[in-house]
């Protein structure tokens, strides 16, 4: 079979204007749910694309960890890849796909550094091995060897044997604040239902737009 051969035709859920929330922060928790109960695998991931501020982008998948009314929350290396192109440009868009469901949301916003207290208490609860390889890893550089990411960690693990391991400088949270989300459901034939909601004047305005 050739890749162009291979195609699914869509046909569990229908999306209508009158079954979408009018808040897309409420939408999205509703579906995230739904995701997490129907035990899609790490429901959380998505894909987090940014751009140089000469338009170059890239993408990569990330883990949501936490969304409210304020937006979308992930963490990383500051500085790494995403973290230098967030500095510079600071836009970016993500992207969940939830196959079983055949379901995806794609988020546009700004993005800002989420506040040092708030990333400090995530990072006190992340696994004690999480916490010692942000002190390891010098996320997107290059590196020598696997050898030497092994020195580092076994460095750090011994500087960290009573298991106090502080918030590093470079690490932290970004919150995507959205002005644009789509909330996308596969139907037969290609023509699937679109839902979009913009923020216009302060407020959510709820469309639909052709598949």
């Amino acid at each position: 079979m050739s890749i162009a051969d291979i195609r699914k035709d869509y046909q569990r859920h229908a999306l209508s204007e009158a079954d979408v929330a009018s808040d897309p922060i409420v939408q999205f928790t509703r579906w995230f749910d739904e995701a997490v109960n129907a035990d899609v695998v790490e429901p959380n991931a998505m894909c987090l694309a940014t751009a140089t501020p000469d338009a170059y982008p890239s993408a990569r998948i990330v883990l949501l960890k936490g969304v409210d009314e304020r937006g979308f929350v992930f963490y990383t290396d500051y500085r790494s890849r995403k973290g230098r192109e967030l500095a510079d440009n600071p836009c970016a868009s993500l992207c969940f796909f939830w196959a079983e469901l055949e379901r995806q949301v794609r988020i546009n916003g700004a993005v800002q550094r989420v506040g040092r207290a708030e990333s400090d208490a995530y990072f006190q609860s992340r696994p004690l091995p999480s916490r010692i390889g942000a002190w390891t890893s010098s996320q997107s550089s290059v590196l020598p060897s696997r050898e030497t990411l092994e020195a580092q960690l076994a460095a750090n693990e011994q500087r960290f044997a009573d298991g106090i391991v502080p918030l590093p400088e470079h690490w932290g949270g970004f919150r995507v604040v959205p002005e644009e989300v789509e909330f996308w459901q596969g139907r037969r034939s290609r023509l699937h239902d679109r839902i979009q909601f913009r923020r216009e004047a302060g407020q959510w305005v709820k469309r639909r737009l052709s598949p």
